[in-house]
């Protein structure tokens, strides 16, 4: 056989191999005999990371979102091994390998174009994150948190917020209590900018974070919805029945920031509550139903733990009946002659009066806008 025919064959052999790789996907034989070992070697060591390597590449490559979604939980599916003699041995390499692999292609990712191109590489390297579950890749997501494109700027949220990211991050590690702190400081930094999606996933995690500092972000999500409200530009009202019972829970739990933290809770059901009863001329059906959801559900889950069993402002939403809902407003959160019964409970007002005394009175929802 002559030298050009040999050559021919070899690029013949690389091409089919290539594109039964990429029609077959990330090939597992190698990587799940080395799951099941006991120990491993350097050997073992290459072969994860031969792993990682083609399957991130054929994530960025692979155009079919059906097959995109495939690799994630190919890859995912072995981020640890199968016996636990080697389980530190390997999830380290692991660890170490995806960090490697994935903030190259994130590298490349930024050297593309069309800007689409660059969006779709960018997003699924982000899920992959977010599948992952690993904190070592935190700073893969955060270094995105700021993204023109709203789409990946979620994805970033949602992966140093979710499930599995908090749990590690409740740990008594004094590392992971610090990433814990650094990840709440970048998400403090988004709250004013963002729209409900965001907020909701920062407004969750910083609900459920055992760090002082998750309070003073859950706070601060409050305020902006609060901000929101007075504004008339406040967005999928649903969002306010999580924030209020995340506030609720911080409150039952004898937290030290609860005078900040009920400060809000009456304020943010207050203007809840005001919207609802001024706008129903000017909102439509679907802005008015999730109002009052979140007013009938928080008058079950929270008021009735708070001070006893009550379904009045749910009688009232039923019956339309608009005087009795600002009757019971002023009863439970104050007017200018009285404290309201939940500001009373919680030991908290609105400020300070000219004279000195403590306002009774929630700030006014200014009237709807023309």
């Amino acid at each position: 056989m002559s030298e050009k025919s040999g050559i021919l064959v070899v690029l013949v052999v690389f091409v089919v191999f290539l594109m039964v790789s990429i029609c077959e996907g990330v090939s597992t034989r190698a990587i799940d005999r080395v799951r099941g070992k006991s120990v491993l070697d350097d050997g073992d060591f290459r072969v994860i990371e031969d792993f990682i390597s083609t399957g991130v590449l054929e994530l960025v490559r692979t155009k079919d979102f059906a097959s995109i979604a495939k690799i994630r939980t190919t890859i995912s599916g072995r981020a640890s091994s199968k016996t636990q003699s080697a389980q530190t041995q390997y999830a380290e390499k692991f660890s170490e390998f995806s960090q490697k692999y994935i903030s190259e292609a994130f590298n490349e990712a930024e050297k593309l174009t069309p800007p689409d191109h660059k969006f779709k590489i960018t997003l699924n390297l982000l899920i992959l994150v977010d599948v992952l579950e690993d904190l070592r890749l935190l700073d893969l997501a955060m270094n995105k948190l700021n993204d023109e494109n709203k789409v990946i700027r979620y994805w970033a949220v949602h992966s140093i917020t979710n499930s599995e990211i908090l749990k590690q991050l409740n740990s008594t590690e004094a590392a992971d209590l610090q990433l814990a702190r650094d990840i709440v400081e970048r998400l403090k930094g988004l709250i004013d900018k963002e729209g409900p999606e965001i907020i909701g996933l920062a407004a969750e995690f910083a609900g459920s974070i055992n760090i002082r500092e998750g309070e003073d972000l859950l706070v601060l999500a409050a305020d902006s919805r609060i901000k929101e409200y007075a504004d008339w530009t406040v967005d999928y009202e649903l969002l306010d029945m999580t924030i209020l019972k995340l506030l609720y829970d911080k409150i039952s739990s004898g937290n030290q920031n609860k005078s900040a933290i009920a400060n809000r809770f009456v304020q943010l059901l207050s203007y809840v509550m005001q919207r609802y009863i001024k706008g129903q001329d000017v909102l439509n059906d679907t802005r008015k139903s999730y109002l009052a959801s979140v007013l009938v559900e928080i008058e079950k889950s929270c008021i009735s733990k708070l001070l006893m069993a009550q379904s009045v402002i749910k009688n009232a939403i039923e019956r339309e009946n608009y005087i009795e809902l600002l009757s019971e407003h002023s009863r439970l959160l104050g007017d200018e002659t009285k404290a309201g019964e939940l500001t009373k409970k919680l030991n908290t007002d609105y400020g300070k009066n000219p004279d000195g005394s403590k306002q009774t009175a929630p700030p006014i929802l200014p009237e709807p806008p023309n």
